[in-house]
This record gives structure tokens, sequence and C-alpha cells, in this order.
């Protein structure tokens, strides 16, 4: 056991390590247009859905007040 303590371990940890610094520089060798982040684009044949919009106000800021009293309200009925 001490063994594998002394030599192994280490020796996997370093290894570890330098796979990972080896992948992470690789992208300074590539090709600059590679370097670029994926471009985004939207999968053949979905529609697009334009936000739903309230219709009982016809498209107006919500009333807070309103909205308060109705939450005030269900708090008092419950207590």
């Amino acid at each position: 056991m001490a063994f594998f303590r002394s030599y192994i371990a280490p020796f996997l940890i370093v290894l570890t390590f330098l796979v990972a610094m080896l992948a992470v520089s690789a992208r300074i060798f590539l090709p600059s247009d590679m370097m670029a982040p994926a471009p985004i684009e939207e999968p053949i044949g979905q529609l697009e859905i334009s936000p739903a919009t309230p219709t009982a106000n016809s498209g107006a800021a919500p009333n807070i007040a309103a909205g308060l009293s109705g939450l005030i309200a269900a708090v008092v009925r419950r207590a």
C-alpha cells in the first residue's frame, strides 16, 4: 500500500494534470475559425412562437394596487 501512495498515486495525479493541460493548450494550434464558439442555428422546421400577451388589459402593465389588495385580502382570510 505504501508503494501505491508513494509512486502510483502521485504519478496518476501528474498524468491527469498533464492530459488536461494538453487538451486545453491544443486550442492554440487550431485554425482561427475553429477557435470561435459554434454558431447557434434554429433547428429546421421549428415554428417561431410569439410570446403570449395578456388580453384582459390589452397589453398594458398590470395594476399593482389591485394585485396587492387581492393578495392582502387572501392572507387576511387565511388568518
